[in-house]
């Protein structure tokens, strides 16, 4: 059964059954990617944050070098890759040197994408392409965990038109994370979990400032409703 958590838990308090496990998080040098990193990385967790971001920009801070100080001074370890989702080579590199460093991966949490709420005429290719995400390098390495499992950050299915007027690539792109969660569930059962976590309101991040403007963050949530509920769903694996 796929379950799509919504993120609308109490902050959860640290139970250290990550201790030791490798996460392996696209796009974990900022925001949701970050927040999740750095719960695990409180359990004592591995953190494989794979981002593109290497020097500060003006609008968005942090580096995968900065996140990696603050995941191991949160306790955990950290191996800061250069990823753009889009590289199939860069994303082989950097599970070779998870699997190197650290052994193996346990958890891969697909988090990395645009936000791109723009219409078809102007959402540029390399926009759409930014939005897809890969994963079956990650998959033989995952079959060797005893808790094995895929996080995609993506929505439940809706056909209602509302959300694809005004945003229609955005909404396939993420639709198509979502229906790689229904079919690598069916695919992988017995083997890898497979889920999606989506929530339910805005949730803050530099990206929203950028989108929403001043007094944004008082119509959003905090990132760390989203690694709380991440962090559930974590939880679980030990659980069956």
């Amino acid at each position: 059964m796929v379950v799509w958590y919504n993120s609308f838990l109490e902050l959860l308090p640290q139970t250290g059954k990550l201790a030791g496990c490798t996460v392996f998080i696209t796009g974990a040098s900022r925001g949701i990617g970050k927040a999740i990193a750095l719960k695990a990385a409180k359990d004592g967790a591995n953190i494989v944050i794979a981002a593109k971001t290497t020097q500060s920009h003006p609008k968005l801070s942090g580096t995968i070098y900065t996140a990696a100080e603050e995941i191991e001074a949160a306790g955990g370890r950290a191996l800061p890759c250069v990823v753009d989702v889009r590289d199939e080579q860069q994303i082989n590199d950097a599970v070779e040197k998870a699997v190197e460093k650290f052994g193996g991966i346990d958890i891969l949490v697909n988090n990395a994408s645009a936000i791109s709420l723009t219409n078809t005429l102007e959402t540029p290719t390399k926009r759409v392409d930014l939005m897809m995400i890969t994963r079956k390098t990650c998959i033989p390495f995952l079959k060797k965990s005893k808790i094995a499992h895929i996080l995609n950050l993506s929505p439940p299915l809706n056909l209602n038109p509302v959300w694809f007027k005004q945003h229609c690539a955005y909404t396939i792109a993420k639709y198509g994370m979502s229906m790689c969660v229904l079919g690598m569930a069916e695919e992988f059962r017995g083997e890898i979990a497979v889920n999606a976590l989506w929530p339910r309101t805005a949730i803050h991040t530099a990206a929203m400032d950028m989108l929403g403007g001043s007094g944004v963050e008082s119509q959003c949530r905090k990132v760390d409703i989203i690694a709380d509920a991440a962090y559930s769903i974590f939880k679980k694996l030990w659980e069956h």
